[in-house]
């Protein structure tokens, strides 16, 4: 793929998650720099009259909450971060619920932790919530739970659960605004000879040590771990632009197919990526038996399985674990993540959507794998 054909696949895209950094976010830790959000809400709101959904994952909760403590070098301690991040993030929030407001856009605030991507069922649970809110038009804002977060479960820096989410919703492009205009060959302060990389793909293994491993004193990561974002990035076919976020315009431009900061690209198309995840990372844990009509509508219709066309349940699995999908005549039709666990799917097997919340006493989907999370075999 060439430069420009990649770059023109920019303005093409449905999907963005934008991660902003603490030292933007904070003016370089001198308070939350409200002229800054304020522009780039103007230009998330410019995406989305293009009608590009996006999902903002901002950092600066425990900067915010050390300025307005009068801390002037970031705590060590576990309790001190968290004590910082509850005080900044009500005032995070609020100035982007002021800032996003301008421009007739609504906003939810998400906090998440580890294990709310590591576990299936929350995973699920999270991934529903998040598309939900964009097909309300809102504009999901994420940051980690650092107010509860522990060593153990912390994702240890935003880029990286910048990476986590745009798999989770499947975007098109994970977009890393950051203090620097990308990613050099060599750390331009020390090298006035290094060249900013325009394009590269995410899994060339010389990135990383192009990147090395310098950090802020306001956040967590430098530009390593932005290497490795765009690397889970693409593992479910996004592509990462990395870029400084106080370019003027940067985001509209970026959206346009500007060639601005360093474009780092999948290997593979989405669908590709998401079927070798789905096969490569997951044990099947059970299998759904399917008649010819639902078989048909898998392969040929592009359809969610709906519990109407399973004759079958074997196994033992939970909520969004993966289970195979069987043919009336035992050929293995498709694989997927499923919305109920073995014995909810036992009971609602060749029912109607409708009659779930009357056979479990709940309804929270009206498929047993829905499309988005199921790949044909």
């Amino acid at each position: 793929m060439d430069s420009i054909s990649a770059r023109q696949q920019l303005s093409a895209s449905k999907r963005w998650v934008i991660k902003i950094g603490s030292a933007l976010l904070t003016d370089n830790g001198r308070g939350v720099n409200r002229a800054a959000i304020q522009n780039w809400a103007g230009q998330i709101g410019a995406l989305r009259r293009q009608g590009i959904e996006v999902v903002l994952v901002s950092s600066g909760a425990v900067a915010a909450g050390m300025d307005r403590l009068g801390w002037r070098r970031r705590p060590e301690s576990v309790h001190q971060l968290q004590a910082a991040a509850a005080v900044g993030q009500s005032h995070l929030v609020q100035v982007y619920e002021h800032a996003f407001g301008q421009y007739d856009c609504r906003t939810a605030q998400i906090l998440l932790d580890h294990d709310d991507l590591s576990n299936r069922t929350r995973y699920l649970n999270a991934r529903s919530t998040l598309k939900t809110l964009l097909s309300l038009g809102a504009v999901p804002i994420i940051n980690e739970n650092d107010t509860v977060v522990t060593d153990e479960i912390r994702f240890g820096d935003n880029d990286t659960l910048g990476a986590l989410v745009a798999n989770l919703v499947e975007a098109d492009v994970l977009l890393i605004l950051t203090d620097a205009d990308g990613l050099f060959t060599q750390d331009p302060r020390d090298n006035p000879d290094a060249e900013l990389v325009r394009e590269a793909v995410a899994t060339d293994p010389r990135l990383v040590a192009m990147a090395g491993d310098s950090r802020s004193g306001l956040g967590r990561g430098g530009m390593s771990t932005k290497v490795r974002a765009a690397q889970l990035a693409a593992r479910s076919g996004a592509c990462t632009v990395i870029v400084g976020g106080a370019i003027d315009s940067v985001i509209e431009r970026v959206a346009t197919g500007e060639n601005l900061g360093t474009l780092l690209l999948p290997e593979a198309d989405p669908l590709a990526a998401r079927k070798r995840w789905l096969a490569g990372q997951l044990q099947v844990r059970g299998e759904l038996v399917l008649d010819a009509g639902a078989a048909r509508a898998l392969r040929s219709q592009g359809k969610s399985l709906l519990p109407v066309g399973v004759t079958a349940v074997s196994g033992r699995f939970h909520r969004g674990e993966l289970v195979s999908c069987i043919g009336p005549g035992g050929e293995e039709v498709a694989r997927g993540l499923v919305n109920y666990d073995s014995t909810e799917a036992q009971r609602i097997l060749g029912q109607s959507s409708a009659e779930i919340l009357e056979l479990l006493g709940y309804r929270d989907d009206d498929e047993l794998i829905h499309r988005d999370n199921l790949i044909l075999l």
